[in-house]
């Protein structure tokens, strides 16, 4: 048997990008399926109002969904444990900033924010979505 050898190789200038292609695909995959679930909070439906962003901080956030639930900073808090907590804040002087679902009941607003000035918070601030005007 004999084997035809080349002495005269020619050297393939040409990159093969099939393989990049693939990784590329792959990593969009991972990336679509994993950009949703690094949403976190609480999904409230919040009532449109006019006014300017606020400079991001840390600060406490007050959830009011709509079924009445209660959240402190996205954990379940009820009343009594947010009166509570507050308390034990007010003495640094937080910013609390309220979000309340626009089907909250009026009532149950009022009665929360009364809560959070009776447990010695002084600055309450309501956050609401942008309302979009049209020209």
């Amino acid at each position: 048997m004999a084997f035809k050898t080349s002495r005269h190789k020619a050297v393939m200038s040409e990159i093969n990008v099939t393989p990049l292609v693939d990784v590329m695909l792959v990593l969009l995959i991972i990336f679509m399926v994993t950009a949703p679930l690094l949403q976190q909070g609480v999904d409230v439906n919040l009532p449109k109002a006019k006014g300017k962003d606020l400079p991001p901080e840390e600060r406490v956030t007050i959830v009011i969904k709509k079924g009445g639930n209660i959240f402190m900073n996205d954990n379940p808090v009820s009343m009594n444990d947010m009166v509570k907590k507050l308390s034990a804040i007010s003495k640094l002087n937080p910013n609390v900033f309220l979000k309340a679902d626009k089907d909250v009941p009026y009532g149950l607003v009022v009665e929360v924010m009364g809560e959070i000035k009776e447990a010695g918070i002084e600055k309450l601030g309501m956050i609401t979505e942008p309302k979009i005007t049209l020209p």
